[in-house]
């Protein structure tokens, strides 16, 4: 039983993942179970090359941040549980909580950050109601997005990155994760607002 468990180990959810591991040294989130369903073959990464991102070096490709962002989650956060080779199928609700079946296992979670990408080739069951055309992608490209507030799609139910609504800027889709991630942090504090930073020591 995960009490937040991350669909897609892309930009958004490896952001998402990042910033709740981040989170350990605090009372709010250290006896929390967490785990992220790292499936990225069909990320937008796979083919990216950044120039224009701050704080990364030009010509950094959307490939190395998808391997180094595993490696980074791993080193740094370990006690996030990395599910990898595992595609989910299906998302039910029941007794205010969720069972997330995939290809190989059933998991069940209290939270759950669904962030892959806007293709409307989405074959996930359960999310079929919240399913629209994207409101800031080109029409022609069929991309769609999962009706939210603020990211909330329903009670416990989070969408972030293009699936969200936004546009497929690798920036805006980490911001997007982290804004998840912070969004259930201040959830688990009983609504205070929770950030999280690292600071340098002098």
């Amino acid at each position: 039983m995960f009490d937040a468990l991350i669909i897609g180990g892309g930009a958004a959810g490896l952001s998402c993942a990042l910033v709740l591991g981040s989170a350990n040294k605090l009372p709010v989130a250290n006896n929390k179970k967490i785990g992220i369903i790292t499936h990225q073959k069909t990320s937008d990464l796979q083919n990216a090359l950044f120039n224009n991102v701050l704080g990364l070096n030009p010509e950094t490709t959307g490939a190395s941040i998808l391997d180094d962002g595993i490696k980074q989650l791993e080193t740094l956060y370990p006690h996030i549980e990395q599910i990898d080779k595992e595609k989910v199928n299906e998302i039910i609700r029941f007794d205010n909580k969720f069972s997330v079946k995939t290809n190989k296992n059933s998991y069940e979670a209290g939270i759950v950050v669904i962030a892959i990408g806007y293709s409307n080739l989405i074959t996930i069951k359960g999310l079929e109601d919240f399913i629209e055309a994207h409101p800031r992608a080109v029409k022609e490209k069929n991309r769609i997005w999962l009706r939210n507030t603020d990211h909330l799609i329903e009670n416990g139910l989070y969408v972030a990155g293009t699936l969200a609504g936004w546009r497929s800027q690798f920036a805006i889709a980490s911001g997007s994760g982290a804004q998840v991630a912070t969004d259930i942090l201040t959830l688990w504090n009983r609504g205070i607002n929770v950030k999280v930073h690292d600071k340098v020591e002098v």
